[in-house]
């Protein structure tokens, strides 16, 4: 039964063009017990070919919060003779920028020089908009500000086209506006982003320390921590993101492998993210460990997303 659903669904993700992609869910998992029910309003999970082992309104528009880091750090990792040792100075407009939005933040300081390599795990792991819009400065075009961020977000569409997510509509650098996709473009862009050496070192980092030069000539020291909590807490799992507003609900981009099978997914819109990614890979895997998962917890005052 799992061959004819999945024979009928021609589902591809991130491998050959998706096609017909319907919402409802596949039986096409390892184990041959039913599909897992999840909180997610849409989720999918694809193996290492991009084949959809399980799909639940995955090609539904979906608010997608701060997993469009995903592709701020694509845009960045894709450019040709990139230097991640660049350094970049963090500017006051991007504290400003985190204060006026609410977003989550990397605590930069203003004045202090990191390197692109620093703010992309400022980016990822604590989830940091005031990193986001540091390198979106950076890597832009135009005379002002203002100018190099929205060719920064043009670029980030423009990738999204590349990369064929249909579905998928960047409106900011950091998943606060009216960014859109699907469970499917989502989960496409990662295997995308997977690709790339740097994303993979990043994205499975539980916890980063680094010193940058500050703006009074001392070394200041930074110390950020991974809001992937599925990180340590499901066997096997390499990352990717996070992301909550209000409107976009709980959301997570998730990859894990084991013996050399790497697994795919991503939950929109979920009041239970940890556990609906975990009951996917258990159903991926052919396992049954996400009703014992111990979810591992983040220091005090630091800042879940």
């Amino acid at each position: 039964m799992a061959a004819m659903t999945l024979s009928l669904r021609k589902a591809v993700i991130g491998g050959a063009v998706l096609t017909g992609v319907v919402p409802f869910v596949a039986w096409a998992g390892t184990s041959q017990s039913p599909p897992p029910e999840v909180a997610a309003t849409s989720a999918v999970l694809v193996d290492d070919k991009g084949n959809v082992l399980y799909g639940k309104n995955e090609s539904t528009d979906s608010f997608t919060a701060s997993t469009v880091k995903i592709m701020v750090a694509a845009v960045v990792l894709d450019k040709t003779g990139l230097d991640l040792n660049r350094l970049v100075t963090v500017q006051q407009a991007y504290r400003d920028y985190v204060t006026e939005h609410h977003a989550s933040t990397a605590d930069l300081q203003t004045g202090d020089k990191l390197s692109v390599r620093q703010l992309l795990y400022a980016a990822l792991l604590p989830s940091g908009a005031d990193a986001a819009y540091a390198l979106a400065d950076t890597f832009g075009q135009g005379a002002t500000r203002a100018q190099r961020v929205q060719s920064f977000v043009v670029d980030m569409n423009a990738e999204a086209h590349e990369l064929k997510l249909g579905k998928t509509k960047f409106d900011t650098f950091d998943g606060t506006g009216d960014d859109s996709s699907s469970a499917a473009d989502m989960t496409k862009l990662a295997r995308h982003a997977m690709r790339s050496d740097t994303f993979r070192r990043v994205t499975k980092t539980k916890e980063y320390e680094t010193e940058a030069p500050a703006a009074n000539g001392n070394t200041r020291y930074y110390t950020w921590h991974n809001t992937n909590l599925l990180l340590d807490s499901y066997k096997g799992v390499i990352g990717i993101k996070t992301g909550t507003t209000s409107k976009a609900g709980e959301c997570l981009v998730f990859a894990a492998e084991r013996d050399g099978k790497v697994l795919t997914g991503t939950v929109l819109n979920s009041t239970d993210r940890y556990s609906d990614a975990a009951k996917l890979l258990d159903h991926g895997f052919g396992t049954d460990e996400a009703q014992d998962m111990k979810i591992r917890e983040l220091p005090s005052g630091v800042v879940r997303d």
